[in-house]
């Protein structure tokens, strides 16, 4: 059973009663993936990043005065090169934009006009799909947040992290260490790389067939992850999110753009 107070930046917590008598500035959208992550790690991860990311990097906003709400997590994501791998769920693009769609619309029926997506999933890319809104939703602002871009790596850990490897077992030990195997029993996470030059050098790109790509699910070594590191990773990443939530609650839509 989960006892603590209801935070009122989490709309799963709060009720009817605290919303109808907020002002809510920003909305926010947690947006996972139900997949195999190597040996060690839950289906649930992107999720579980995704909720918690959003919600810590809430929690900073808030007490700064941003008037900021998280909505529950969006559990699938684009996994069509994964197919294959037992229970792993995929959501098409054009199901994505429906969902998205009908976020959209509901909030902006209600006078809301700033949405962020917090993305958790390299399957994942909104772009095109906020491009397309514009003109559905005039004078609303949508953006998306890929939290595993924003931060330099090598800073944090020894292993670049692709899936599963050294930053998100990092990550997990921290935040649900409870559903993280031993270590010992973790594949290598290493991958294969294309034998087409231009694809290793991404002048091209195209999916990957994950179970050509690596044997385990995983690409990247989880071994020397741990729950230490997790916590910096953590600690500056939900600053940085915080910091542009604050941002973007204190912006007026209409003066974006410098003069």
């Amino acid at each position: 059973m989960n006892l603590h107070t209801p935070r009122p930046y989490i709309l799963g917590e709060t009720t009817w009663k605290t919303i109808k008598t907020q002002a809510y500035e920003v909305v926010v959208l947690p947006w996972g993936a139900a997949e195999a992550h190597n040996y060690h790690l839950p289906y649930a991860a992107d999720i579980l990043e995704s909720e918690y990311i959003a919600a810590e990097s809430a929690q900073l906003a808030w007490t700064r005065g941003a008037k900021i709400i998280v909505l529950p997590a969006v559990p699938f994501g684009v996994n069509t090169g994964q197919l294959d791998i037992t229970l792993t769920i995929n959501m098409n693009p054009s199901t994505q934009f429906a969902v998205l769609r009908d976020v959209a619309d509901s909030i902006y029926r209600q006078g809301l006009r700033k949405l962020v997506i917090l993305n958790s999933h390299g399957g994942n890319d909104f772009k095109q799909m906020i491009r397309e809104l514009g003109p559905q939703f005039p004078e609303m602002f949508i953006c998306q947040i890929n939290w595993y871009q924003i931060l330099d790596q090598s800073k944090y850990f020894q292993e670049h992290d692709d899936h599963a490897g050294e930053m998100e077992t990092s990550i997990l030990l921290n935040i649900a260490p409870h559903l993280v195997l031993p270590l010992f029993e973790a594949g290598e996470g290493k991958g294969k790389k294309f034998r087409l030059e231009g694809l290793r050098t991404k002048l091209a790109w195209t999916p990957r067939e994950w179970t050509k790509a690596t044997d385990d699910t995983g690409i990247g070594n989880p071994a020397t992850a741990s729950e230490e590191k997790g916590k910096r990773f953590l600690r500056d990443l939900t600053q940085r999110i915080a910091d542009f939530f604050v941002e973007l609650s204190n912006a007026h839509l209409a003066d974006l753009y410098e003069t």
